[in-house]
């Protein structure tokens, strides 16, 4: 993961209440990578969930598209300080994927395609939080942005959600991701500026 695209500069803080504090405004939606982006075909693509006593439950893109789907609308932060507002996603809530599963941890780490890793508290995962997102603004997800399909944790700063997720690891402790391991904060709150250590 030597590579790291544009974007990574940031830009001076609008005084704009309904954004977490020094973010700016943005509506375009800015391509951040630490890595060349995968190339996933569908009928290769594989989920899973793997528990601490190994069991794996997985899921392929038929399989995930035959769970309820669902329209999620919502605002999005970087750690880059950039936001979109509004943003449109359609995917499979971790809840319903969760349901067979019985969680036997607090923590999860996200794999990627690519092998880009990061961590998440299973609570921020569950109650309607965070999603696996196939489509953007109406058509499928764009490589670049992760498809064909990335985790969604919108209440995050959005390296939280990883792009071209292949599989959640839970682990009975929290341990650092990628860029948790390079400086970044263990858990991403952007209300509270949880960028770096």
């Amino acid at each position: 993961m030597a590579v790291i695209s544009r974007g990574f500069t940031g830009r001076s803080r609008e005084h704009n209440p309904e954004l977490p504090p020094g973010q700016y405004l943005t509506a375009d939606f800015p391509v951040l990578s630490a890595g060349p982006t995968p190339d996933i075909d569908t009928a290769d693509w594989q989920f899973g969930i793997r528990k601490d006593d190994a069991t794996l439950h997985t899921w392929t893109w038929d399989e995930l598209h035959a769970l309820p789907i669902e329209d999620i609308d919502t605002d999005i932060h970087c750690v880059t300080r950039w936001s979109k507002f509004g943003t449109s996603w359609r995917g499979v809530s971790l809840d319903t994927l969760f349901a067979g599963v019985e969680p036997s941890d607090e923590y999860v780490m996200a794999h990627s395609y690519g092998g880009y890793t990061t961590n998440v508290p299973l609570e921020d995962l569950l109650g309607g939080k965070a999603w696996i997102a196939f489509e953007f603004d109406g058509e499928p997800l764009d490589p670049e942005h992760g498809g064909p399909a990335r985790l969604l944790i919108p209440h995050l700063y959005f390296w939280k959600s990883a792009k071209w997720i292949r599989s959640l690891e839970m682990m009975p402790s929290d341990e650092p991701g990628f860029w948790e391991q390079n400086g970044y904060n263990m858990y991403g709150d952007p209300w509270l500026e949880q960028r770096y250590w």
